[in-house]
Parts: C-alpha cells; sequence; structure tokens
C-alpha cells in the first residue's frame, strides 16, 4: 500500500516480522535468541561512507558518495529532466534495518520507492511514497533485514533530476552480539577430476544469523575464499595427492569447525602446460583511485593479484565516449598497467567517439589492431583466441550494422584454419543475456559460426552483470556440444538491472569482479573474483571439443 512520508515523531508501523495475524487472532512468531539480542540492541548509522552506486550523477563533484559522507553540505546529484533515478547502498553485511533518512536538497522527489536486497539484484520493496514533499524524510517502523538498499526515484518535484544531501541508514548488523558459529560443511566430495583440476562439494552449513562464505583448505592452507559449492581447485599438479578440509565463516567473523578430510589424487597425464588469463567488460568510468567509490581501480588490483599471463576486456573499456583524452586519464591509470599483456576487443562506448573508434585506435594502437582491423585473433598453448568487434553485427545509435560484414568471412576462414585443439572467442554484446539489454539477435550470426566450429567459450560485456551459462546450441538450448557464454560486463561501471535467469542460466551476479580462467591443453574452468577476493562463482571443468 502507498503512504507518504512516516515521520519519526509519529507512532511506528506494527512490527511485522514478530507478528501475524491470522484467523485465530495475533500469534507471536518464533525468533532466534540472536535476533532478540539485536532487537535490544541500539541502531548504529550504517551507510556512512559504504560502497554506493548510483544511475547517473551530474557530474564528478556530485557522485553517489557525497551522499553517504555524512557532510551536510555536499550532495548526489542524478542527471537531469530524467526518471526514473537511484540510488543503491551496499551494507556490507547483512543487518536490521530500522530507519532511514532521506536529506533533500530543493530537487526532491514527489514519488519514490525504499527497496531492500541480499544479493543486490532482487528487490523488495520495503516502503513507498507518493505524496513527498521535500525536507527531511525520517522513515521509520521497519524490521527487515537486508544487505543493500535502495533509493529509486520515480517522480520529479522540478524540471532537474533529484538530489540528496545525505542517505542515512540506521540498524544493527548481524555481527553485533553474535558469537555462535556455523556448523560444520558437511559430505565433502569431489567431482571432476582432470589432470590439473579437481572439484569439490559440500552440503551447505547453517547458522543461527547468515553463512557468508566458506574457506577452502588444500592440505591446511586456505587457498581460496567463495561463497558457495561448488569449488574447482585449479592449477594442480598431475598424479598427485591433496587433502582438502572446508569451514563456514558468518558476517561476525565466526568460524565453524572444518569439514571431514577428503584426500583426492589429480590424474596422470602429461604435462597441461597450465596458463591463468584474467579479464571483464564494461570497465572504466571518469573517476580515480582518489574516489572510494571507483571502482575500475580495485578490478585493476585484482588482475594484479591474478597475475594472469594475458589480460583481455570485452568491451566498453572507457566511458563514456572513449576519447583519447578519457583514456589516458582514467584506463590508463588502473587496466592500463597491464596494457603489454592485453588483448582488448571494442564496445559500443568506442564508437562514440568522433570519428568512431579513434580514441580506442589511438590509445591501443597495433595491440587493438594487429593486422590494421578492430578483429584479430592470436594463440597461447593449445588455445586459440579470436577477439571480435560486435559493432558490425549491432546497430546503436551512431552507427549502422552491416548486412553481411566482411568480419563474419574473415572469421569463418580464421576458425577453419587453426589446428588448436581449444578455442575462445570474446566479443562486447552477448548472443543471450538475463540483463538489462537482453537477447542480442544481431550477434546470432557470429553465436551460429561460433557453434558450428565447435568453440569451447565465448565472453562477453554490455549488460554490466556476471551471468554464466550451461553449454548451449545455436538456439540458446543446453547442449553439451554447444559453447560456455560468460557475461563478465563487471569491470568497474554501474551495475544494470537483471531480470529472470534464463533457462539455461548456470549463475547470475549482480557485483563487479574480475574473469579468472584457467586453462590447460584440453580442459578449461572459470571463476568470477569479486572485489574483496573471494570466489563468486565457481565452474566446473570442462573438456574443450
Amino acid at each position: 500500500m502507498n503512504s507518504g512520508p512516516h515521520r519519526s515523531r509519529q507512532s511506528k508501523l506494527l512490527p511485522v516480522s514478530f507478528l501475524c495475524a491470522g484467523a485465530a487472532g495475533v500469534v507471536a512468531l518464533a525468533v532466534p535468541p540472536a535476533v532478540r539480542a539485536q532487537s535490544r540492541a541500539a541502531d548504529v548509522l550504517l551507510s556512512q561512507g559504504k560502497r554506493v552506486i548510483v544511475s547517473s550523477s551530474e557530474g564528478a563533484e556530485f557522485g553517489g558518495a557525497k551522499a553517504l559522507d555524512g557532510n551536510a553540505s555536499t550532495r548526489w546529484a542524478s542527471e537531469e529532466g530524467t526518471a526514473p533515478q537511484w540510488i543503491r547502498v551496499d551494507l556490507g553485511q547483512r543487518a536490521a534495518i530500522h530507519r532511514v533518512k532521506l536529506s533533500w536538497e530543493a530537487a526532491y522527489a514527489k514519488a519514490y520507492r525504499l527497496e531492500i536486497s541480499d544479493n543486490g539484484w532482487q528487490w523488495t520493496t520495503l516502503r513507498s511514497v507518493t505524496n513527498g514533499d521535500g525536507n527531511t524524510d525520517d522513515l521509520t517502523g521497519f524490521t527487515e533485514r537486508a544487505r543493500y538498499v535502495r533509493l529509486v526515484a520515480t517522480e520529479r518535484a522540478t524540471s532537474y533530476g533529484y538530489s540528496l544531501w545525505e542517505l542515512q541508514v540506521y540498524g544493527v548488523p548481524d555481527s553485533v552480539g553474535d558469537t555462535e558459529s556455523p556448523s560444520a560443511p558437511a559430505a565433502l566430495n569431489s567431482g571432476g577430476v582432470t589432470v590439473t583440476g579437481i572439484e569439490l562439494s559440500w552440503n551447505a552449513s547453517t547458522d543461527n544469523i547468515n553463512v557468508t562464505g566458506y574457506d577452502v583448505l588444500r592440505n591446511g592452507a586456505v587457498v581460496a575464499t567463495t561463497q558457495s559449492s561448488p569449488y574447482t581447485d585449479s592449477g594442480l599438479t598431475p598424479a598427485t595427492s591433496y587433502t582438502y578440509t572446508v569451514r563456514a565463516r558468518d558476517a561476525a567473523g565466526n568460524l565453524s569447525a572444518p569439514s571431514s578430510a577428503l584426500t583426492v589424487s589429480t590424474r596422470t597425464g602429461a604435462d597441461a602446460h597450465p596458463f591463468v588469463i584474467a579479464g571483464a567488460g564494461d570497465i572504466a568510468d571518469q573517476c580515480n583511485a582518489t574516489d572510494p567509490n571507483c571502482i575500475h581501480p580495485k578490478t585493476a588490483a585484482l588482475l594484479g593479484a591474478i597475475a594472469p599471463a594475458v589480460v583481455i576486456t570485452m568491451g566498453d573499456n572507457q566511458y563514456d565516449d572513449a576519447h583519447l583524452a578519457d583514456f589516458r586519464n582514467y584506463f590508463d591509470k588502473s587496466w592500463g598497467k597491464f596494457k603489454s599483456i592485453m588483448r582488448p576487443v571494442p564496445g559500443n562506448h568506442e564508437t562514440y567517439d568522433e570519428p568512431p573508434l579513434a580514441g580506442y585506435k589511438s590509445y591501443f594502437g597495433s595491440i587493438a589492431t594487429p593486422n590494421g582491423k578492430t578483429y584479430y585473433s592470436w594463440d597461447m598453448g593449445a588455445w586459440h583466441f579470436v577477439a571480435l568487434d560486435s559493432n558490425d553485427f549491432v546497430p546503436n545509435d551512431f552507427a549502422d550494422a552491416a548486412a553481411d560484414p566482411p568480419q563474419l568471412a574473415w572469421l569463418k576462414n580464421d576458425l577453419a584454419a587453426t589446428r588448436r585443439p581449444c578455442i575462445a572467442a570474446y566479443f562486447h554484446h552477448p548472443r543471450f543475456s538475463s540483463g538489462d539489454h537482453g537477447d542480442n539477435l544481431g550477434s546470432a550470426a557470429l553465436w551460429s559460426t561460433l557453434v558450428d566450429n565447435k568453440v569451447d567459450l565465448v565472453l562477453n560485456g554490455h549488460d554490466h552483470h556476471y551471468e554464466r551459462f550451461v553449454p548451449q546450441d545455436a538456439a540458446g538450448h543446453a547442449s553439451s556440444l554447444g559453447p560456455v557464454q560468460i557475461i563478465g560486463g563487471s569491470g568497474g561501471t554501474t551495475p544494470y538491472d537483471i531480470h529472470a535467469a534464463h533457462a539455461t542460466t548456470a549463475k547470475l551476479v549482480s557485483d563487479f569482479g574480475v574473469i579468472k580462467l584457467h586453462l590447460t591443453d584440453s580442459t578449461f574452468a572459470t571463476q568470477l573474483i569479486g572485489l574483496d577476493g573471494m570466489v563468486l562463482d565457481s565452474s566446473p571443468t570442462y573438456t574443450c571439443h
């Protein structure tokens, strides 16, 4: 039900998570002891200085962080004249949310929604306001728990955009007063085992509040922290035994007892010549590391920690119009540190320069156009990589797609000529996507050609999220004969909304991170590494076609 702003001096809303009206009257619900303890704890300001993402900003001086800095004289301002606009806060962990205070500048919202989420892409409305009057809205009476809070402004009160001096979220973090450890993970088991990789799975742990991740220990040492099961441990030595345990952790830092130990041996085989490649798309907003909410320096730091043999990009390397000056001022100061080992492709934003692709070509030089074209191929180990320019196939606001681009004939000849047993392709516009842009029919000719030539892995950007699909055929149906498609539009710019997952979606994540590829002479496994180094997704080990 819609309502106006609920002021703190008014009577509170009934805390519905504690009382439920049924046919027989009001029934008290059982509440875990830790939650009861939290309800007695004093509220704290949860949002100040936390990571924030906005739909737009009027300029660098009006970025989202200005609404979370505790300074009543700085503000976030969206671009003018458009609706809706939104600002999203990551509280860093789940919390009981009791109060949200909005301090509006003159450009306020007449109508807006407060939303909450545990994963950053599935949202529940916390409160709808349809008669906002500006000034300060002090919204209280909440009892819900979530990690993310989003304000979606839907109706402007002025001809400008929306502007907030401060957005303040108050409540109690899950970690407060929690000393209870999660249960130990059970049924640790190995699935696919290859010459250099072991896939591990286990039953989820339980916790009085929430399990936040799992430490994977190999021979007694932590080798990764992952959000969930399964996890593939790659880069191992052939014909070697490894002993694994897994332990769970919660937001308070409590660790479970380790699982039962599992000893697994990699398969015997010749040297598989393993190597690692990392990359992402949709990377550099016009900001730098001095801004704590600037993401591309953080994803560049992940590249440094991974230390890949090659870095690939899946387009939209630089925002907004990819001028050479922007490449030099932003991209070059983060991802540009890996330019010497980089193999890029362009996205639609690179075509917004005048003339199209001018800044992209000038910045990357022969790295991006080794044969004079914006598409090319290269080899490493047993792998053949095809870097494509999907702008030729998918029209945008500034250029029409070619009906039968010469690139397609080049691609068919290139794939026919390679003798490498494993093939990966990467380009900007995905054929299939559960993101805001959705499926791209313009990429159908590319996708069909890749399927027909038994390509193993396809990497894309464009939609600003991460999505891994099971192998698919030309029509998008699950098929072991098709490529694995991964969208990695998570390199640094504002995430887009995610819609219903495809039937073939294996993992969907709305967060930032870098894709890490573990490649051998005959197999591959992929991971999404989040900003904190946690493994947000780990694929099975696939065998090349």
